[in-house]
């Protein structure tokens, strides 16, 4: 849970909600053919559960000062990756700050395989 005081009252965003903001994020870029589970955990529900989930592969660490998000991608065969991971730094820094307010201070994105 990330809280932050305002002048009306007190503003709190669970750690899920922002998974799920970035994992849509993310998932809509150009390129990016999904998700990939960052942990043991999440590769477990992954295999338990039949549904596909947008947070997998998402990992938010941080305060309401700022936060550092961590990605496990699978990019489209043939694209450039370069292109495709300052995309997603872009479009993460922008909706996490539009929506939240938060600033994001690092996107670290890791390219863990390749779809034809």
């Amino acid at each position: 849970m990330i809280s932050y005081e305002t002048m009306t009252g007190t503003v709190t965003i669970s750690k899920h909600y922002l998974t799920k903001l970035i994992g849509h994020a993310v998932t809509s870029c150009f390129g990016v053919a999904g998700m990939k589970p960052n942990s043991t955990k999440q590769h477990l529900f992954g295999l338990l559960s039949k549904k596909e989930k947008i947070e997998k592969g998402v990992t938010v660490t941080g305060n309401a000062d700022s936060i550092n998000v961590q990605l496990h991608i699978v990019v489209t065969y043939g694209m450039n990756i370069n292109a495709i991971a300052k995309s997603i730094v872009h479009k993460v820094k922008y909706v996490v700050k539009e929506t939240t307010g938060i600033e994001v201070k690092k996107v670290t994105v890791k390219v863990d395989g390749i779809k034809e």
